[in-house]
Parts: C-alpha cells; sequence; structure tokens
C-alpha cells in the first residue's frame, strides 16, 4: 500500500466493539444499517476505497469487480464462507480476498450437535405440543424418537467444524464416518477413531445420521442430489449447518414428506433468507435462522481476525487468512 491514507469502507454493521477498533486503527467509512447494500451502493463504495469490509449478503460477483474501479485492493470477509465473492473475479482485476476460519468451529458445531440430538429426539415436536396444549401426560407411546447412541454419523466434509461435530458425537456415542476430498491426518483420524469413505455414495448408503459440513463450492453445489439422497435409508436424518445449496432441498422436502426419510435439522435454507415453506409444515424437520455462528465470542473473535487481516494487508504484509480458490 501507499503512504496515502488508507480507505476502509463497512458494508453492515459489526458488533459495536470491532466497530469501534476499526474507527481508531484506521479511516474507516462504517454503515448505520443491518441490512446488506445493494449492487449499486457496492459498487461506489469500491471505488471510493481500498478496502471493502464485507459480509456474508454482499454477493460480489464479476459485475461487482468489472466496475468496482482501480482502488479497491482487498476484500476482507467477516465471516468464513466466500460463496457469494467471485473469487477469479477478485484475482483478475488484483483483488485480495480475506476471510476469518477457525474461529467459529466450535460454535458452529454445537448446533451442528443441538440439531443431531433435536431431530431424532423430536426435541421441538415437543415444546410444540406443549404450547399447543396437546400435552395430556405421560404416555409410555407418544412422542417416541431415536436415541443417537450407537447410531452412525456421517459427516460431509472433516475439516474444522467437522472435526469439532465429530469430537462431540463420539462423546454421545455415535460412531464417526466421513468423506472429505482429502484424507485427514492418521493422527486425528485415529483420535476420533473416524471412517474414512473415498466414496460417498457408500457411506451415505450406510449412515444413520448425515452432517453437512463442507463449503460451497461449484464442486459441492447439490452434491446431495436427489440421487444420492435416495440412498439413504428410511430412518436417516440429514443436518447441515454450512450452505443450503449443498443440499437439493425440494428432493430432501418431498422425501421426508413421503417417509422416505426420517427428518433433518437445517440452520440454512435455500434460498436464503427466503424459508421453503414446505419444509417448515413438516413436523420432523427444525429450521434455524443461519444461527451457527451467533454468539458474541464469535462475532468478536470473527471482527478480530478481519482486522488483523486488514493490518497486516495495510502494512504490506500478507494477510494470515488469505483465501486461495485451490485450497476451497
Amino acid at each position: 500500500m501507499t503512504d496515502t491514507p488508507c480507505k476502509i469502507t463497512v458494508t453492515r454493521r459489526l458488533p459495536a466493539e470491532i466497530e469501534l477498533r476499526l474507527a481508531d486503527l484506521f479511516d474507516v467509512t462504517l454503515s448505520d444499517d443491518d441490512r446488506p447494500m445493494s449492487p449499486e451502493a457496492l459498487v461506489e463504495a469500491a471505488r471510493d476505497s481500498d478496502v471493502i469490509a464485507s459480509t456474508l449478503g454482499d454477493r460480489l460477483d464479476a459485475e461487482f469487480f468489472a466496475n468496482a474501479g482501480d482502488r479497491l485492493k482487498l476484500v476482507a470477509n467477516f465471516g468464513a464462507g466466500v460463496d457469494h465473492i467471485d473469487l477469479k473475479a477478485a484475482i483478475a482485476h488484483g483483488v485480495t480476498v480475506t476471510n476469518t476460519p477457525s474461529v467459529l468451529a466450535e460454535d458452529a458445531a454445537d448446533i451442528a450437535m443441538a440439531l443431531i440430538l433435536a431431530v431424532p429426539r423430536r426435541l421441538v415436536e415437543g415444546v410444540k405440543a406443549l404450547e399447543s396444549g396437546k400435552f395430556d401426560g405421560w404416555s409410555p407411546t407418544w412422542m417416541l424418537g431415536h436415541s443417537v447412541r450407537g447410531k452412525k454419523l456421517g459427516i460431509i466434509g472433516l475439516g474444522r467444524v467437522g472435526q469439532a461435530v465429530a469430537r462431540r458425537a463420539k462423546a454421545f456415542g455415535l460412531s464417526v464416518h466421513y468423506h472429505s476430498r482429502n484424507r485427514i491426518n492418521p493422527h486425528v483420524e485415529n483420535e476420533l477413531e473416524a471412517t474414512y469413505w473415498e466414496s460417498l455414495d457408500q457411506m451415505l448408503a450406510r449412515v444413520d445420521i448425515v452432517s453437512v459440513n463442507c463449503p460451497h463450492t461449484p464442486a459441492t453445489y447439490h452434491l446431495l442430489s436427489a440421487r444420492r439422497l435416495k440412498l439413504l435409508h428410511p430412518d436417516a436424518f440429514v443436518v447441515n449447518v454450512s450452505r443450503s445449496e449443498i443440499i437439493d432441498e425440494a428432493a430432501l422436502a418431498d422425501m421426508i414428506e413421503k417417509g422416505q426419510l426420517a427428518g433433518a435439522g437445517l440452520d440454512v435454507t435455500n434460498p436464503s433468507p427466503t424459508v421453503s415453506r414446505k419444509l417448515m409444515r413438516l413436523p420432523n424437520v427444525v429450521m434455524l435462522p443461519h444461527m451457527a455462528s451467533a454468539t458474541r465470542e464469535s462475532r468478536l473473535d470473527m471482527g478480530e481476525r478481519m482486522l488483523i487481516n486488514i493490518k497486516m494487508f495495510i502494512d504490506g504484509h500478507k494477510p494470515p487468512d488469505r483465501v486461495i480458490p485451490e485450497f476451497l
């Protein structure tokens, strides 16, 4: 970067502590709105900024980078997922992209484990029964769910979040199976007592619960397609705390409605923030409003990570969380 002051634009409200740190360290324009910027406003901000501090709701596509001008040099994303950013277009226009990995893994895994427990044990159905006055007292046959102990959990993507899910699942007595683009370190695999499946199809045919923890990329779009969902047995459950685009939601809803799957726990829905009304109507589906990283601790850590990336870049160093498309 040059010796001239570096201008940073934040596209959306961030935790107050992070906004104060940004204002203290940089020449920054903060947002007074908690909604995503319009495409036109994003382009206007980029033309007047060296750094855009973006969030999930900002669509930084090829058209954005084509119109952003020459001043923009860094997109510092507040979040781990970068599927809303056209990385190839960013690179082609000389723009570095960073994200905030690692810091939300434990909290995201907590939500995944909560869904793994909530759906088979019918927790939300039980709450709704109480709220609607349908509970007439304990019964030996009412509201029976499924135990998770002894079941097989198939994790798609055994990265940071996937490994954190595996540790929790192991403590609850589930056996861990996984499919990833690459097999993990043998020491970690042994620690988790995890079984690796090179074939996703073969794993799906043998597990009781599927946890989606891989990133959304062109290669993972509808990775759980209608064909693959049909490989699961009818008593199987699907849990997703990653990105909704990884699952064919229409096929998922249809199969659950027909009794071809036992249920699902979804922290994300496609297209966000619109919610699938069909899925919401199904009693054996638990849906959350994208809450996996929604703790004060995670959001503050994400902000600090973003600050580090910006400061390192401005000081002329490679930021630690530079996104390299080939590594996704």
